[in-house]
């Protein structure tokens, strides 16, 4: 279980995140919604340890994080797949996955066959340039570059943001098998309304840098919800 224990952090004197708390359990997808420049991102950096926090505590697995650096925190099990992708254009399909050997044992370091079964066309294209896919395929070889680490907290920012509708749903298909194992914790952040109401099964939305409103997939009211959306 992911505990976020109101966190503030800051750029300078501007504050991103005001006393942020959340959770995110085994089995369940908890989505993040708000307009863009609320925080979301900074909340996702904060877990990720790519960005300290100024006060409050993460907890992961019991397990107090918050200092802890983002190697570690890969090496216990969290993977970021960031806004943006961010694959290695000029690496292979293959050279993008063997990246994630890097968090995880010796003998782990290998790519699961089970990568090709959630993601088929990776296998097609493994001599490929990650530069040369489309950013639907992207964004698939990102996703699958964290599952390699073996993770038991997938966070995913925006991973519909400029994909084909049809690829959207391949990613709807992965992260609602991935949660229904119960092994794995999914973090997600999400402008796509329809995209997130169909996957939570908790939910927050966030604005100004702070959780103005949390709660159930199921009692999550849409026009509620839409006010933090749109400009």
């Amino acid at each position: 279980m992911l505990n976020v224990q109101d966190i503030d952090l800051y750029y300078g004197a501007s504050q991103a995140l005001k006393s942020v708390a959340l959770d995110a359990d085994k089995g369940k997808v908890t989505c993040v919604m708000g307009r863009n420049g609320v925080g979301k991102t900074s909340l996702l950096n904060a877990i990720a340890g790519h960005q300290p926090i100024k006060n409050g505590r993460i907890i992961w697995e019991d397990q107090d994080i918050t200092v802890m650096s983002p190697y570690d925190r890969a090496a216990r099990g969290i993977a970021y797949v960031p806004q943006g992708r961010e694959i290695f254009p000029l690496m292979t399909v293959q050279e993008n996955l063997q990246t994630g050997f890097a968090a995880i044992p010796r003998a782990l370091r290998h790519v699961q066959d089970e990568i090709f079964d959630l993601f088929p066309v990776l296998k097609d294209m493994l001599g490929r340039r990650g530069g040369d896919l489309s950013g639907g395929q992207q964004q698939q070889l990102a996703i699958a570059r964290a599952l390699v680490t073996r993770p038991r907290l997938l966070i995913l920012d925006e991973p519909t943001e400029g994909i084909q509708p049809s690829i959207i749903k391949d990613i709807e298909r992965v992260i609602r098998l991935l949660a229904g194992r119960g092994e794995m914790a999914i973090l997600l952040v999400e402008q796509y309304f329809e995209f997130a109401r169909d996957l939570a099964d908790d939910y927050a939305v966030m604005d100004r840098g702070e959780v103005v409103m949390h709660g159930t997939g199921e009692t999550m009211v849409e026009e509620d919800v839409r006010r933090y959306l749109t400009v």
